[in-house]
């Protein structure tokens, strides 16, 4: 299968640094029995406030029947704001939408979330999981505490046919692609596209690319972990690059969301945006096969080609009230047939952590961004997925301010620096 074939090659080097093993090694569709669950209604809080993929979970949620479950959509910022209150509060929502990562055991390490290590042993309903998701899912002690459900690629997506009428071509190289920015300003189109305004994570997206591309993975990795500095000539060097890009990003994504920044590009007066590929959901219905991507331009050829590929999924309450039902819904949600219902009902190109739901009927561009992440040699996950939501926050401060005042970029650094160590306590 084409999971499968995902899983033997590179897609898994930087998830916990396992190299080769199985990402999708495959995920029990039954559930965990725990003792039959409890009759009391179940909370899931879900942060999937967008049209498509909310209206995709309701209907996931109503296809359980063992237990009764009140569904809460909240808005993605307002959801990650106020995530710590929900964990710590004394009657918190049994179930959470959430990342997998560095994010999940950062909560893990305070002692909010539920240990499902169960569900990853014996017969649990991910115990034939891979050791590369099994240690994404992991937290400090060893313990299990996130069950993922599915992951995404990042690239630069375009419109086909606005390329060929504009008489481009996507890039390989850096300087191929300052000169593919240049035409495309030239003709009166706005480059790039970027919704920075109530989702300034945005911003972070060019930020990890630039420094993967540079400086690589692992120094990435490292200096999400505190062991490089933010002010350091490393990054600076990152931000030569993405000053560079400056000129070029549609100056209204400052006042936009991911969501808005999508509409430009869709009706060609921008012609790229790099953003995930659930970038679908937003696109209109008869533009969707039209959308293409390509990879981050190669900076430095000396250093391996890295791409983002998010992981999302499930976590659960330390404090919920109902641990059986709370397990069981986990179960259900990475079951296969759920799986698959919430990529067919989002319309995403969301891949699926389940090696029993076939690819081989997935869209060209999906098919692309597997292939795009089978020649990776590592992978990444997302700013604050490799660090913690509160570094997130460090990010979206320096980083609209060097979007705004490029100039400052030296005392922009330093304060993202000192940011950075009070969140880590250092």
């Amino acid at each position: 299968m084409v999971h499968s074939e995902l899983s033997r090659r590179g897609f898994l080097a930087g998830l916990g640094g396992l190299g080769a093993a199985a990402l999708l090694g495959g995920c029990a569709t039954s559930s965990s029995d725990s003792g039959g669950g409890s009759s009391a209604t179940l909370t899931l809080q879900s942060s999937l406030s967008d049209p498509s993929p909310k209206a995709a979970l309701t209907k996931v949620v109503e296809g359980y029947t063992k237990t009764k479950v009140t569904l809460n959509t909240i808005a993605i910022e307002t959801f990650r704001a106020q995530l710590p209150t929900y964990l710590n509060s004394a009657t918190p929502p049994d179930v959470l939408t959430w990342y997998a990562g560095s994010v999940a055991r950062d909560y893990a390490g305070k002692g909010f979330l539920l240990d499902v290590s169960d569900l990853w042993s014996g017969d649990g309903a991910c115990a034939s999981f891979s050791p590369a998701l099994k240690e994404l899912s992991t937290g400090a002690d060893g313990k299990q505490i996130f069950v993922p459900t599915n992951y995404y690629w990042w690239g630069v997506f375009y419109r086909k046919s606005a390329f060929q009428e504009w008489g481009v071509q996507p890039a390989t190289t850096w300087d191929e692609f300052i000169n593919l920015c240049k035409a495309l300003k030239a003709k009166g189109v706005a480059p790039l596209s970027m919704g920075t305004g109530s989702t300034p994570w945005v911003a972070s997206g060019w930020f990890d690319y630039l420094n993967l591309r540079v400086n690589g993975a692992q120094f990435h990795r490292d200096l999400l972990a505190g062991k490089h500095s933010f002010d350091g000539p490393e990054v600076k060097a990152v931000m030569e690059h993405y000053r560079e890009l400056l000129p070029y990003i549609d100056p209204k994504g400052r006042s936009y969301s991911w969501q808005d920044a999508v509409t430009p590009l869709a009706s060609k007066k921008a012609g790229m945006y790099l953003i995930g590929a659930f970038i679908t959901q937003s696109v209109p219905k008869d533009v969707v096969d039209d959308i293409d991507f390509f990879r981050v331009p190669i900076i430095d050829p000396s250093v391996p080609v890295a791409e983002e590929a998010p992981t999302d999924g499930y976590f659960a309450s330390a404090k919920s009230k109902n641990v059986a039902g709370a397990k069981e819904l986990l179960s259900y949600l990475a079951s296969a047939p759920a799986q698959e219902l919430f990529i067919k009902e989002s319309a995403s190109s969301n891949l699926p952590t389940s090696p029993q739901v076939s690819t081989s009927g997935f869209s060209p561009l999906v098919q692309k961004g597997i292939k795009l992440l089978n020649e990776s040699a590592a992978i990444t996950q997302f700013f604050n997925r490799d660090s913690s939501d509160e570094l997130q926050s460090t990010a979206d401060t320096a980083l609209t301010k060097f979007l705004d005042s490029p100039g400052d970029v030296n005392s922009i650094l330093a304060t993202w620096q000192s940011s950075a160590q009070k969140v880590r306590g250092s």
